[in-house]
């Protein structure tokens, strides 16, 4: 679709990227090498985009985009910026979320929320809903499953909620790694203690993006690592509520 492919997939008719029916965006590059990626072929970082190429890219992206107008209208839905990490590429996003605004087109950015701290509460300001990842709160156990610290992830949160930004948050929930009673305990009590949301969806891991890795010859190191139970994913669910959580599984 682009010379320097800058989203590499656009996917119609989703209903687990935010209300009602979506396009969703995926955007090159990410800084995280999350272990149970769905998308390992968004991780390398795209060319740098020139300023005066972000109009034609958006421009292209666009008439993609209002191709889905009758179906927005009719289930309150629209558009998703996700990844990657759609903060990796602020400019486009930015010029995105304005477009979409102009032609009133709700929009969504999916984001690990590591990134620039201004980049995401400008990104706050453009878009009408945030999807928030929040995976772990042991650093050390962050950097061995994502590959990067948590504490641009959390205090990026923290930002958010004191600028009381429309967030839904993400609970991916992932076997022996996320999903530990005692990172569950952490993640709520820091949910708690540091913002204001209260409402969470819980995200089993599945084997989707299996054959991606193999397909692109990388270590799938959830190989051998099964989807999570319906009895554990409804155990987890009623830990949450147990905290005051209003928990939705799925997206």
């Amino acid at each position: 679709m682009l010379e320097n492919p800058y989203v590499f997939k656009i996917q119609r008719y989703s209903i687990h990227d935010g209300p009602g029916i979506r396009t969703t965006l995926f955007f090159c590059g990410c800084p995280l090498s999350c272990c149970w990626c769905h998308n390992p072929e968004s991780q390398a970082m795209p060319l740098k985009i020139n300023m005066e190429d972000i109009d034609r890219v958006a421009a292209v992206l666009m008439e993609e985009i209002e191709k889905d107008l009758i179906f927005y209208d009719d289930s309150g839905g629209g558009v998703t910026f996700s990844g990657g990490e759609p903060l990796c590429q602020p400019q486009l996003l930015f010029r995105l979320l304005d477009l979409c605004r102009e032609k009133e087109i709700h929009t969504c950015v999916d984001t690990s929320g590591y990134g620039e701290a201004n980049v995401l509460l400008k990104t706050a300001q453009k878009t009408d809903l945030i999807l928030y990842d929040i995976k772990l709160i042991d650093d050390k156990a962050h950097k061995k499953y994502t590959g990067k610290s948590v504490g641009p992830v959390l205090d990026n949160l923290k930002q958010l909620s004191k600028q009381k930004a429309i967030v839904r948050l993400r609970f991916p929930l992932i076997p022996k790694m996320t999903d530990t009673d005692k990172n569950i305990e952490r993640v709520m009590a820091f949910l708690n203690e540091n913002t204001i949301y209260r409402d969470i969806h819980i995200l089993p891991f599945h084997k989707a993006g299996e054959g991606k890795y193999e397909a692109l010859n990388i270590i799938n190191y959830m190989k051998d690592i099964l989807p999570p139970s319906d009895e554990r994913v409804v155990k987890v669910k009623e830990q949450f509520e147990s905290r005051g959580f209003s928990v939705t599984l799925g997206g």
